[in-house]
């Protein structure tokens, strides 16, 4: 074990976050309540879970959970085959160029996403590289939690490795992913009124659709 680890595995752990501040989103309601409290948010935690593979060559057909969060509450989107009634209010929050998105190690997240959904996540940032501060390697939220709160927070590897497309998720389950979302929006508050500043956002790149063939006379 590295120092650095060792000195993070002595921290007082992290609380985390609790059953009660977290919302299952399982109708059109429950997700047009949802988007209006995060879009009512200056930034929102963001984060997915997919099903993980085992098999060389398996291909994931993630996410199956996406995660957001405000300062309050958590909210977790299941992104299984009754995902319809919920698209609407997933595009908007995750497409608004009002509300930041911000969570660790995004770039798995945001390419499943356009894949499965069809959204454009915008005004992203990924804490992995915008805090690890001109060094080399990207800040883990881990490091991030011991860094900017003195604090361990526990990653359990058996629940990361749960089936997150089951249509019940466990308490277990639930807490591992609200945290994941939260956890990065409570780093990024504290980071700023540490006095950081974001540098400007690169505007999103435009995609062009591609050219369909001529179809035969």
């Amino acid at each position: 074990m590295s120092e650095t680890a060792q000195q993070e595995a002595e921290l007082p752990p992290y609380p985390g976050i609790t059953l009660d501040q977290v919302r299952l989103v399982r109708s059109a309601a429950d997700a047009e309540a949802a988007q209006a409290a995060l879009l009512a948010s200056d930034v929102i935690g963001f984060d997915t879970e997919s099903k993980p593979t085992f098999q060389k060559g398996q291909h994931s057909d993630g996410p199956h959970l996406i995660q957001l969060a405000s300062d309050e509450l958590a909210y977790l989107f299941q992104v299984g085959p009754h995902v319809g009634p919920l698209l609407p209010a997933l595009k908007a929050i995750l497409e608004s160029e009002q509300t930041m998105k911000v969570g660790f190690g995004l770039s798995d997240d945001m390419k499943r996403v356009r894949a499965k959904l069809g959204i454009e996540p915008l005004q992203v940032v990924d804490l992995s590289v915008a805090l690890r501060g001109g060094q080399r390697n990207d800040l883990g939220a881990k490091s991030a939690v011991a860094k900017f709160f003195g604090q361990k927070l526990q990653k359990s590897k058996k629940i990361s490795t749960t089936n997150w497309a089951a249509p019940r998720l466990s308490e277990k389950q639930i807490l591992y992913a609200a945290d994941d979302a939260q956890v990065a929006l409570r780093v990024f508050r504290r980071w700023l009124a540490n006095g950081n500043v974001l540098p400007p956002q690169k505007p999103p790149k435009v995609r062009r659709p591609r050219p369909q063939p001529p179809t035969p006379a």
